[in-house]
């Protein structure tokens, strides 16, 4: 008989005693951890793979925590190597079979997409994983797993009423809302993936005249990210901001009064609650095709879906944890519930480069 690690002999000895004493949370904590220790308990057992490699194009310091958490429950070393997301992937391309990446860590359908086109992740099959992250938000072959979330919103002045009713991202392309529109531009990620949802739910020839519109609708040319945008609102430069929730919620919480001020006098709209929903992208892992400690990379992605790790990722950056029962931070739960488009992820992320080019046709810069 194959002899437990301390992880695993500490979880047995839970169930065995106080299991069902604990809340169902805990519980299902519990269980997930046991599907990833019970993994590495052989090689653990003779001193192997203790070190999972790690490359990340996600730069929040918060994550670390994540990393110390992992390491702390399964005494495996992260070791972490940061990038941009394309670079990472190229790197692990010119790498090969000698790559020692175990894991790739991005932000966006579209650049875990482009990984698996690459040739570069491996199918995973994993119970937890499947278990607790929904379908829609993951590859369907095991390829990679969302592991946050973030809603592309509208942001308004509380104060303004718009001249037409703003429900939906369609809306955004009614003329009554000329001059209105602060956005970023259309090679950004974050609105290809948004546009590419689009394009899976009115067809080609419907995206590219809301396009049109969106570009006749705009307060300025295409500038910065998300944060200018939302602040061009707050400075009456134009109306609507349109953003990944998460940079709301940093200049919500913020620590500057005036940034805090800014966001006091404003508030969130979340498109399309009338039919098929809100868009969401992801953060989302994969394990590398030539992972070295594939085990090991398994289970990080499983520790990165537990309760306490979701917890992180929903209180360190604002984020929505994709384990449902996980509470959001405070300031993002104070904007209410919204309903979610369905999707998958892949789909509108296989729709990038189109969408792109239909962006582009209609002057969107």
């Amino acid at each position: 008989m194959k002899r437990s690690t301390p992880l695993v002999a500490g979880i047995l000895a839970e169930l065995a005693t106080g299991e069902r004493r604990k809340p169902r949370l805990a519980r299902r904590a519990i269980i997930a951890g046991l599907g990833a220790a019970a993994v590495l308990a052989p090689a653990m057992a003779f001193g192997q793979e203790r070190v999972v490699n790690v490359y990340s194009s996600r730069h929040y310091d918060t994550d670390r925590a994540l990393y110390d958490g992992f390491t702390q429950a399964t005494g495996i070393r992260v070791r972490l190597i940061e990038g941009d997301a394309d670079q990472l992937i190229e790197r692990i391309r010119n790498e090969g079979a000698n790559s020692p990446a175990d894991v790739l860590i991005t932000v966006d359908a579209a650049r875990l997409e482009r990984a698996r086109a690459a040739n570069i992740l491996q199918p995973v099959r994993s119970q937890v994983l499947e278990g607790r992250i929904p379908a829609h938000l993951r590859d369907p072959d095991g390829n990679w797993f969302g592991l946050s979330k973030r809603a592309r919103v509208l942001i308004v002045p509380k104060d303004w009423t718009p001249p037409i009713p703003l429900a939906r991202y369609e809306d955004l392309a009614n003329p009554a809302l000329k001059g209105t529109v602060c956005v970023r531009s259309s090679n950004q990620v974050y609105n290809i993936s948004l546009a590419g949802s689009m394009l899976a739910a009115n067809g080609a020839e419907a995206t590219e005249a809301w396009a049109k519109g969106v570009v006749a609708n705009m307060g300025r040319p295409p500038q910065g990210g998300d944060t200018p945008q939302i602040q061009a609102v707050a400075a009456g430069q134009c109306r609507i901001a349109v953003s990944n929730t998460y940079y709301f919620g940093r200049l919500a919480a913020s620590e500057k009064p005036e940034e805090k001020a800014m966001a006091d006098g404003l508030r969130v709209v979340f498109p399309n609650q009338g039919d098929r929903g809100t868009h969401v992208n992801v953060s989302g892992a994969a394990v590398v095709r030539n992972a070295p400690n594939r085990d090991a990379a398994v289970a990080f992605l499983e520790y990165l879906t537990s309760v306490k790790a979701q917890e992180m990722f929903a209180n360190g950056n604002f984020e929505y944890p994709v384990v449902d029962e996980v509470n959001v931070h405070p300031v993002v739960a104070s904007w209410g519930r919204f309903t979610e488009d369905q999707l998958n992820a892949v789909a509108y992320a296989k729709n990038g480069a189109e969408a792109l080019t239909l962006m582009q046709r209609a002057g969107w810069r």
